[in-house]
């Protein structure tokens, strides 16, 4: 539904992207991150049409946002960052002529109206001038403008922001039920809010694409060193110097113990089979398990490992 090939844009000597690279198919939630200044928004505000890109070419459900921009703005729901609200207005007003322009018939937007007020959580604000709202309810009714038509493609700059832990899962919630039938492409710094929604993932960092794939493949890509905790009923003192004795083992740090049990946290090399290792001491040592997991690399460890690797 997105695709994006050797997008670039300059101001002037600025470069905020540098021929970027991606697609976004049907159904999926694909999470552009980044750090402030990226270029995640000027990528959004080129397959929105809201600026001419100084090279390379984009489309939106197969039409060109260079050619044919009037078809790519009736396929698109747009959240941008700076909420397009009028102060002036009620939120009742204001989506009705959102949905008015969008060429909405009066069935139609009854309809749709219902529908965003409710899963945007708008109604005890129907009534309130724009100006008059929390920043929490300002972006609710923004998000609300971008879902009046029922757009193909949902593209969504900082949804959460402003909003409080209980309504930030109400719109993960609602970002997860948008792709049983649209394409969504949501831009945040936030790595919990990717991580909680998004199935696919594209690094983007001084405007190049720096990681594409899911949060798996980019651990796969970028991990360092195999990592696990392993909980035991045993004397730590017994236990220590047998872990130290693992092969490519690299690091053993005792977070925990007391008279009955010990809690380990170990590094090895990747490649070291460090899980199956651990599993196979404690079952000839003996030892009572009360945990033993291996612990993937964080996304905020996989972020940092790719946008370090292309600052170097």
């Amino acid at each position: 539904m997105i695709s994006v090939t050797d997008l670039s844009m300059h101001y002037g000597p600025v470069v905020a992207l540098h021929k970027a690279n991606f697609n976004v198919e049907r159904g999926e939630v694909v999470g552009l991150l980044g750090p402030n200044g990226a270029g995640k928004s000027t990528t959004m505000k080129i397959l929105t049409t809201y600026l001419y890109p100084t090279a390379g070419v984009a489309s939106v459900g197969g039409e060109s946002v260079l050619d044919n921009p009037l078809a790519v703005r009736k396929l698109i729901g747009y959240l941008p960052e700076i909420l397009p609200l009028y102060p002036e207005m009620e939120v009742r007003d204001y989506l009705q002529f959102v949905g008015r322009a969008r060429g909405l018939s009066h069935g139609q937007l009854h309809q749709r109206l219902d529908w965003v007020v409710e899963r945007c959580g708008l109604k005890p604000m129907y009534r309130k001038l724009a100006r008059e709202l929390s920043k929490g309810y300002r972006q609710r009714v923004g998000l609300a403008q971008a879902l009046i038509h029922d757009p193909q493609v949902v593209i969504l700059d900082e949804p959460t922001s402003g909003l409080d832990p209980h309504q930030i899962m109400e719109i993960r919630q609602l970002i997860r039920e948008l792709s049983n039938d649209k394409t969504v492409l949501l831009s945040t710094h936030i790595l919990q809010e990717i991580e909680a929604v998004a199935d696919r993932i594209v690094i983007i960092n001084s405007g190049r694409i720096v990681g594409d794939g899911t949060l798996d493949e980019l651990r796969a890509r970028t991990q360092r060193v195999e990592r696990a905790e392993l909980v035991v009923v045993a004397d730590r003192k017994a236990v220590e110097p047998e872990l130290k004795k693992l092969p490519q083992i690299q690091h053993v740090r005792c977070i925990r113990s007391d008279e009955e049990s010990a809690h380990f946290e170990l590094e090895a090399t990747v490649g070291s089979q460090l899980a199956r290792n651990l599993g196979k001491l404690v079952q000839e040592q003996g030892w009572p398990v009360e945990g033993l997991n291996a612990r993937p690399p964080s996304l905020e460890e996989t972020f940092l490992a790719l946008t370090e690797s292309q600052e170097s």
